[in-house]
């Protein structure tokens, strides 16, 4: 969902949080945000990252630091890389992961659907101690390398080419997840998916089919207005897409 709604040009920050205890009740803390702090811990400030995309989400077990996009740093300049034409990015980041030396298989074998959805041991490469981390462009996954996940911080770097006004992030699925910069090329807005517009739009009918019957009549027509202008922005964010 959160990747059909960047490929749209939506700027969605992420954040965890465990929904406890709605989809977990064994404990908190299972999904984490962490945020690059511009000085001493504070509340305030802390949100604010969380609002500027400064970033990464983790179940705790591995960590996306630094991320940078040719110098530019993940909630830096409201995370944005503008570029006069297409062509190369580097990609640099520090990262750490751990992992138990043995495979846990009642988790690593476990599917998508299934809890805990998001653990390192589902990331595990087959039997071995390593976890990919890849460069995810517009929801696909670009680039990769392996991590040995024995708890020592590792620097990475990428060199990838970008061809259009995208979004770029990190991952370590399903472990963890850093907000993305966006790369503007020529000032163009991000437009990656007619599929993902297409997408949008549908969940917006969906939303109404399950939600119109539960609001209150003298609030309807202003839902039904609401609703009416989710479909014209996702209609128009359509129109300008030019990729499946």
């Amino acid at each position: 969902m959160w990747y059909q709604t960047l490929n749209v040009g939506f700027r969605t920050r992420i954040s965890g949080e465990t929904d406890f205890p709605c989809i977990y009740g064994e404990k908190v803390g299972l999904g984490r945000s962490y945020v690059k702090q511009q000085d001493k811990l504070n509340y305030d400030d802390w949100c604010q990252g969380i609002r500027e995309g400064r970033n990464y989400v983790s179940d705790g077990r591995s960590h996306l630091m630094d991320f940078k996009l040719n110098g530019t740093a993940m909630g830096q300049n409201g995370s944005e890389l503008k570029l006069a034409s297409a062509g190369k990015v580097h990609v640099s980041a520090r990262v750490a992961a751990w992992l138990n030396e043995q495979p846990n298989p009642e988790i690593h074998k476990r599917g998508y659907g299934d809890k805990p959805y998001w653990d390192i041991e589902r990331a595990r490469v087959e039997t071995t101690r390593e976890v990919p981390v890849e460069v995810v462009v517009n929801g696909y996954p670009l680039a990769r390398t392996g991590l040995l996940a024995d708890g020592h911080i590792q620097a990475v770097a990428f060199d990838i080419q970008v061809d259009r006004s995208s979004w770029v992030a990190l991952r370590v699925l399903p472990s963890s997840h850093t907000n993305p910069i966006f790369v503007l090329i020529g000032d163009k807005p991000i437009r990656a998916s007619r599929r993902s517009a297409e997408w949008c739009l549908k969940g917006v009918d969906q939303c109404w089919s399950q939600k119109q019957r539960f609001i209150k009549t003298v609030e309807l027509e202003q839902a039904k207005g609401d609703y009416e202008h989710a479909r014209q922005v996702y209609a128009g964010l359509l129109r300008e897409c030019d990729s499946d």
